[in-house]
């Protein structure tokens, strides 16, 4: 760590950001490691120039140790940075730090507060990375999924979470071990930053949506998951009648039958992967592992090869009805997490409205639309069919301003009432 005084001695956007960092992260701690700002050097030309960013602590960079969130890991600096960190230094972003990540990014917290009520989780596992967002410290920041771990803290900080298409983004230099879940993805403040980031690490010439019309949008509440509180319920209806608003066509599939088997299906492999790929560090250092790690490596060491194999067919053959019942929506509206950040920094809430699409791998959307209890956000999932990154990001650029102007409208009549 550096002192404050050495940080006010450089004035550029990253150094303002190891500023903000030293003032602000005593009491949020989002930052497991920060830069030097002797070390920074001048930021490179490019679309994203001068932009400071964190990343979340299972990705390298270059000069940074790694930690994961665990005191079994291996904390020597690292060489290279990881293919993302790369792309995004290239265009002219500045890595000014290591955010806090739960325990392998799988459960087990890290000590990262929740920026708009420190008593409150900010969610999990890319926590620090949607807390520094949320509050300031950087402009953006890197984050993993591998079930709800950028829409849930996205949602629970109130920023912008971006989870992409499931391979899009390299995973070279990310510490990966459910090898068919994990995807890199992002936190900003806005929309237009999150379409800035992906035309560098996924970019795609072309309009990104279709003009002269609304979309097609299906509406899938996912009730079986469980009940939302009454300020996601009221997010999720008032997107459904702005987009009505817009011209949109709501349609309403009849997928319900699937939503438990899809979760339980993402369960089993993501216990089965990620127990062989945590196998080499609970062998080495078990002791430096947490008995909430080391659960899950037993559940998922118990799970057979053939069993696996049967899960990976099931969850092919879902895909493939989901893709076909979807082929002419423009994207689907679902909620981001079942209600306001809990209370308490034990649990990182639940994911259980992201599982599904980290399963199917779809490109996944959190909007922050409304505050609910004790001025906590709320938000609303967008999601697109896969591949369709730039067209999900496309309608969210036109459409995600009338949502805000129709949540600010009603904290206005709130606060008259």
């Amino acid at each position: 760590m550096h002192s404050q005084a050495a940080v006010q001695a450089h004035p550029d956007r990253a150094c303002q950001a190891l500023r903000t960092i030293a003032e602000r992260d005593g009491e949020l701690r989002a930052f497991a490691w920060r830069a030097d700002p002797a070390t920074l050097g001048a930021a490179r030309p490019g679309p994203l120039s001068g932009m400071a960013f964190g990343v979340k602590d299972v990705i390298d960079v270059a000069g940074m140790p790694t930690g994961c969130g665990a005191e079994a890991a291996d904390m020597s600096a690292k060489v290279f940075d990881a293919a993302c960190v790369a792309q995004l230094r290239a265009a002219g972003a500045v890595p000014v730090g290591k955010t806090v990540t739960a325990e392998f990014a799988h459960m087990a917290p890290g000590p990262t507060r929740n920026p708009r009520r420190p008593t409150h989780t900010p969610g999990g596992s890319s926590s620090g990375s949607a807390a520094a967002v949320a509050a300031g410290m950087v402009d953006l920041a890197l984050g993993t999924q591998t079930g709800g771990s950028i829409i849930r803290p996205a949602a629970f900080c109130g920023v912008v979470g971006y989870k992409p298409t499931f391979g899009r983004v390299h995973r070279a230099g990310m510490q990966v071990l459910c090898d068919t879940l994990d995807t890199i993805g992002w936190f900003t403040r806005s929309v237009e930053e999150t379409i800035a980031v992906a035309s560098v690490l996924m970019p795609r010439p072309g309009n990104a949506r279709q003009d002269g019309r609304g979309p097609r949008v299906a509406v899938l509440p996912c009730a079986s998951l469980g009940r939302l509180s009454p300020a996601a319920q009221t997010a999720m209806d008032h997107c459904i009648e702005v987009l009505q608003s817009l011209g949109a066509t709501i349609l309403r599939p009849g997928l319900d039958a699937d939503i438990d088997t899809l979760v339980g299906v993402h369960g089993r492999v993501m216990r089965y992967e990620f127990a062989r790929g945590m196998l080499p560090i609970v062998q080495a250092r078990a002791a430096g592992v947490t008995a909430q790690t080391a659960e899950t490596v037993r559940e998922g060491l118990a799970i057979g090869y053939d069993e696996y194999v049967r899960q990976q067919h099931l969850r092919a053959a879902l895909a493939a009805r989901w893709l076909d019942a979807l082929a002419d929506v423009d994207f689907i509206v679902s909620p981001s997490a079942p209600g306001e950040a809990p209370q308490g920094l034990a649990s990182t809430g639940s994911s259980v409205f992201n599982r599904i699409w980290s399963l199917l791998g779809w490109p996944c959307l959190h909007l922050p639309t409304a505050t609910g209890e004790l001025g906590l956000p709320v938000g609303v999932q967008w999601i697109g069919r896969p591949d369709h990154d730039a067209e999900l990001l496309g309608w969210a650029a036109a459409l995600h301003p009338a949502l805000d102007r129709r949540a600010g409208q009603d904290r206005g009549r709130a606060m008259r009432g």
